[in-house]
């Protein structure tokens, strides 16, 4: 078993990850699609994000609003996913600069650690740290495929 530790912002209640690139990212245990919360300029020229789509529908913020998405390679922490999608929308005021979504760490065992203020990802054996994000309904059945190795 691998294990992977990141940071977490102790000046924060929620599990707020320091990345590597300075950047922050929520860590959102009920969020199905990782969000950029940012603006979205910094999602293309610093982390070489593509426009796939404009104006797409994102639920989950006090109701639906729209943002658009793009395919963006991001490392949190060492875990690598390659090409994944993240829905921006420039009027989502946080204090982070992305969300990740719990999806992101399906197959994976996480733990925050509040008392330590860390991350724990451990990635079991015969798994790969590169990782596709996967989307399935609640009948299991795949709606959303977000990243392709």
């Amino acid at each position: 078993m691998k294990q992977y530790t990141m940071k977490l912002d102790n000046t924060r209640q929620r599990p707020v990850v320091i990345l590597n690139n300075g950047l922050t990212a929520l860590l959102d245990t009920g969020a199905y699609i990782p969000v950029w919360t940012d603006d979205e300029d910094i999602l293309i020229s610093e982390m070489g994000a593509e426009l796939v789509k404009k104006d797409v529908p994102l639920s989950g913020f006090g109701g639906c609003t729209h943002g658009n998405l793009y395919q963006v390679s991001i490392d949190i922490g060492g875990i690598l996913y390659p090409n994944m999608h993240v829905i921006a929308n420039n009027d989502i005021n946080a204090t982070f600069n992305l969300i990740l979504s719990a999806t992101m760490f399906e197959g994976l065992i996480y733990q925050i650690d509040t008392v330590n203020h860390v991350l724990n990802v451990e990635i079991p054996d015969g798994e790969s740290n590169v990782r596709n994000l996967r989307v399935v309904n609640e009948e299991g059945r795949l709606f959303v495929l977000c990243s392709a190795a």
